[in-house]
């Protein structure tokens, strides 16, 4: 029998018993071992049978005690609604809201559900510092000499051999490094579009993307968007005649943490091709997968080179090292023109220890215990919220990233929430600072990159209460 075939069957098999009540909520499965003699099966496909469960969060995982049966599946949360924003071209920013959150990053005593980053206590601190100091050691003049234009060679090489891992197939000639994920859009935006151009987005979409799009000058229309399957390819269709770009995050994005279906990213690409606009794409999270396999990019079905893919390590190892890239396709020479102009060169000793930390394979360690963590903590919020926030609270179904986005009844308005909560040293995402309209008042934005203490349990459940009160 086909391997592929077994590992899903028996993945199958389980999941059908945990739905139908035969497995109940803390049952502890066999390990892997009992799997392997069970079924006959080798390690490898007992662990993927255990990984893909974990992606569906049907099981959880406890350090030296195995797997069980996950508690999430005896809470019945309802998703969030399906985004229905204006297809008019819209740009009223929430700046003063957004600076209101913003402003406190930093700041020591707050626990900050609302910055999508993850905690330093989830990176690997001791080992990046001891990179930092070998590639002193190793760069020429101490690293204090200007990289190549395009960026770090071996930091190219490094990301075009994991490109195989979602089917890009890439190779170090087809990258430019960048300062961070948020300077590789920027060089997009300022790349291919200009002012009065219109740009269709997801919705809700990342505050970041917004006021890069108002600052440029672009028209930002936002379209319906699923929280789990991402943006409404029938939306996109019907807009084609009146956009000149797309930006889309299809994996895991900020905030619903939606994963665009495969046929979906094929078919967007194919369309926006044909109609010669180009494809934006944000890849920062697409790494934080809680499945077996690493979801595909919309890259991975580009043929003419009309998707910009862009990524960086800030969501994954370390947000401060601003380490981030481009495949640019047919606009390379457009990207290197402004980098050039704008930056010259990338930061070399950062980048170099970057590289050295991918090469080592170390990078890929401490992501599956990254992921772990981070599915750890959408289970553990999910029960929070089921226990202690108000009655009718929805919630989002992330399989992969940091975000998950919880909606409540129209009543409560999550600014009034942010206010509340700031006073309490606990910092929110109200849900109107993802969008340029009049909508999401009353959702918001929790970021799950948090270590999962006593403490931050705690902080959830205030979090309810105040609700609650509204």
């Amino acid at each position: 029998m086909n391997r592929e075939y077994i590992y899903t069957e028996i993945a199958d098999g389980i999941a059908s018993q945990i739905r139908n009540g035969v497995l109940k909520a803390g049952d502890r499965l066999p390990s892997v071992r009992m799997m392997c003699q069970e079924h006959q099966v080798s390690m490898n496909t007992a662990k993927r049978v255990f990984l893909e469960l974990e992606s569906q969060s049907l099981i959880e995982s406890k350090p030296q005690s195995g797997y069980f049966v996950s508690r999430i599946m005896s809470v019945k949360l309802p998703l969030p609604e399906v985004s229905r924003p204006s297809l008019i071209a819209n740009n009223d920013e929430p700046d003063e809201l957004i600076s209101r959150v913003y402003e406190n990053m930093g700041k020591k005593g707050i626990t900050f559900f609302s910055i999508g980053v993850p905690s330093g206590d989830l990176l690997p601190q001791a080992k990046l510092k001891k990179e930092i100091i070998n590639a002193t050691r190793e760069l020429k003049e101490g690293g204090t000499e200007y990289e190549e234009l395009q960026g770090n060679l071996k930091l190219r090489r490094m990301i075009a051999v994991r490109s195989l891992q979602w089917g890009g197939n890439l190779n170090e000639h087809d990258l430019v490094t960048t300062n961070g994920g948020m300077n590789a859009l920027s060089f997009c935006l300022m790349a291919l579009g200009k002012p009065g151009d219109t740009i269709a987005i997801e919705s809700p979409c990342y505050p970041g993307i917004l006021q890069l799009a108002n600052g440029f000058g672009l028209n930002v229309l936002e379209l319906p968007t699923h929280p789990t399957t991402g943006i409404e390819i029938e939306a996109l269709k019907k807009v084609i005649p009146q956009i000149n770009l797309c930006l889309l995050i299809p994996n895991f994005n900020s905030p619903l943490g939606s994963c665009m279906p495969d046929e979906n990213k094929k078919e967007i690409v194919q369309l926006l091709s044909e109609n010669n606009i180009p494809l934006i794409e944000d890849d920062v999270y697409g790494d934080l997968y809680f499945g077996a396999i690493r979801p595909k990019c919309c890259k991975s079905f580009d043929k003419d080179g009309n998707v910009l893919y862009c990524s960086s390590i800030s969501k994954t190892l370390a947000p401060g090292y601003r380490v981030g890239w481009i495949a640019p396709g047919k606009y390379k020479s457009k990207i290197m023109k402004l980098k050039l102009l704008h930056s010259t060169s990338s930061i070399s000793i950062v980048n170099e220890a970057v590289a050295n930390f991918l090469k080592s394979g170390r990078y890929e360690k401490h992501l599956q215990q990254m992921r772990r963590a981070v599915q750890n903590n959408y289970q553990n919020y999910v029960q929070t919220i089921a226990d202690y926030f108000p009655e009718g609270t929805k919630t989002s179904r992330p399989q992969g990233g940091l975000s998950l986005w919880v909606e409540f009844d129209k009543k409560i308005r999550t600014t009034e929430l942010y206010d509340l909560a700031i006073k309490q040293n606990i910092s929110i995402a109200p849900g109107r600072m993802f969008s340029l309209q009049d909508q999401f008042e009353n959702c918001m934005r929790l970021c799950m990159g948090l270590p999962w203490t006593e403490e931050t349990q705690l902080c959830l459940q205030k979090v309810g209460h105040l609700a609650k009160k509204i």
